[in-house]
């Protein structure tokens, strides 16, 4: 009994997770972010790479760390820059994977800093468009009626005051203060907190996959049980419940989410049995 009722809601990141990182994608992004910051935003090139890992680092994702510093474009724009030209066909189809999901009654939710046409256009080459309940993504945590902060226009960069974030990290003691993004994503705790609104979640009981530990940590923190994907391996001194090499080990992973559905469904059948029997 107490299996059926620890988990009433998974909540999965999208990529990265529910594809592994060997499919190469995450490097034709990554590709594509730079390229961006160089003929769109004007950054130089020499100096592209390490700007987009700091703001990585500091933000959670490269376009939230461009917004904070002071680069103000069309988020949109960004995301059809972004992912409009990325090789889908890299991704197969993985009827192991949507077994496994479809054979799980439990609510199933993705969330992913990622924009709404990536989301649908990964979950159709992966053949998983029917197995969640829904996908907030960017455009639900950022909706621009909201959001006056995240414009759908462009504006020069020339004009902007950039902050210069290598000089915060080099001179840690030089009194600069790190900007705020206007973006909403993981792995702010905020963003959970939308979440678990937006989507009626119970973190105490939502197990929480992602391959980002720093997400891990926030969804830990904010009171999610919590799988590491992309490693079998924990860290020591770092707080996450499971670790999970690959989606297609769950079932030998978490077994006891197949338990509580059978349990479930073999309730289901004695109360059908029962009530055929009172009719007859």
């Amino acid at each position: 009994m107490a299996a059926e009722h620890k988990y009433d809601c998974l909540l999965f990141d999208l990529d990265d997770t529910l594809y592994p990182l060997s499919s190469g994608l995450a490097s034709e992004v990554k590709k594509n972010i730079q390229d961006y910051m160089i003929q769109k935003l004007g950054i130089e090139e020499d100096v592209v790479a390490k700007l987009c890992l700091q703001l990585y680092k500091f933000y959670g994702t490269t376009m939230a760390g461009l917004r904070a510093v002071g680069y103000n474009f069309d988020p949109d724009d960004f995301h059809g820059f972004v992912h409009g030209r990325l090789p889908y066909t890299m991704l197969k189809p993985d009827t192991v994977l949507r077994n496994l999901l479809l054979s799980l009654p439990i609510r199933k939710v993705i969330f992913t800093n990622a924009d709404k046409a990536h989301a649908a256009k990964v979950l159709a080459r992966l053949g998983l468009e029917d197995c969640f309940e829904r996908i907030i993504c960017f455009e639900t945590l950022n909706p621009i009626d909201n959001d006056k902060t995240v414009t759908r226009e462009s504006t020069t960069t020339s004009s902007l005051k950039i902050f210069d974030i290598s000089s915060y990290i080099d001179n840690p003691d030089s009194g600069l203060e790190l900007p705020r993004t206007p973006v909403v994503c993981k792995p702010s705790e905020g963003s959970f907190e939308h979440v678990f609104k937006i989507a009626n979640i119970n973190p105490e009981k939502t197990l929480f996959f992602d391959d980002s530990i720093r997400n891990i940590q926030s969804g830990k923190r904010m009171g999610l049980h919590t799988v590491w994907v992309g490693t079998s391996h924990k860290i020591e001194g770092v707080d996450v419940d499971i670790a999970l090499e690959h989606m297609h080990n769950i079932r030998e992973a978490i077994p006891q989410l197949w338990e509580a559905a059978d349990e479930k469904s073999k309730r289901i059948s004695r109360r059908q049995k029962v009530a055929i029997e009172t009719t007859a």
